[in-house]
């Protein structure tokens, strides 16, 4: 399928106003190149403020970051191609020129984003340190016991015993049990 690293929240700058056809069109594209495997979510952070008119008091939802989209993707060539080419998508925030790849957003940046909108993140259970012993239950890998070499937000990197070599296996924290 794709490598867990490769996926992350990334956010795309656009004309300020356009966010919602943005998020349409890229759906859409999404859907008609055959791309819904990598692009998994298209977010635009709103919040609900009140707003006093002719006497009256409402809520309207509005954006918190005009002009910016956020997009959760794997970064393949194909991908990053279909998500860049979007109508109205300027670029990618992160991105330093150069037909670069951008940087995705640290996990605590969009976890507090997702949260600050009410909707639910993915969380884990599992406390692991460096030097513990723990087991791959999904990927490549599963079924390799292995020692904790370095945690990287959710990514962890671990030395498994394969074919009698230490090898270094990079795997998603949701893709080890503890021992």
């Amino acid at each position: 399928m794709y490598d867990s690293f490769d996926k992350g929240w990334f956010v795309l700058q656009t004309y300020s106003g356009y966010e919602n056809k943005v998020k349409e069109n890229l759906l859409q594209r999404a859907h008609t190149y055959n791309m819904l495997e990598n692009i998994l979510r298209v977010e635009i952070p709103t919040q609900t403020v009140r707003v006093e008119k002719n006497g009256e008091v409402k809520e309207v939802e509005e954006n918190r970051f005009p002009g910016y989209v956020l997009v959760e993707m794997v970064m393949t060539d194909e991908a990053w191609f279909v998500v860049r080419n979007t109508p109205n998508v300027t670029g990618f925030v992160g991105s330093h020129g150069n037909r670069s790849k951008p940087t995705p957003l640290l996990e605590e940046e969009i976890r507090h984003i997702l949260v600050s909108m009410g909707q639910t993140v993915e969380n884990f259970d599992i406390k692991v340190q460096v030097g513990d012993t723990v087991r791959i239950i999904d990927g490549a890998f599963s079924g390799y016991e292995g020692k904790v070499s370095e945690i990287d937000n959710h990514k962890v990197k671990m030395i498994i015993s394969m074919f009698g070599n230490d090898t270094v296996a990079e795997v998603n924290l949701s893709q080890i049990a503890e021992l």
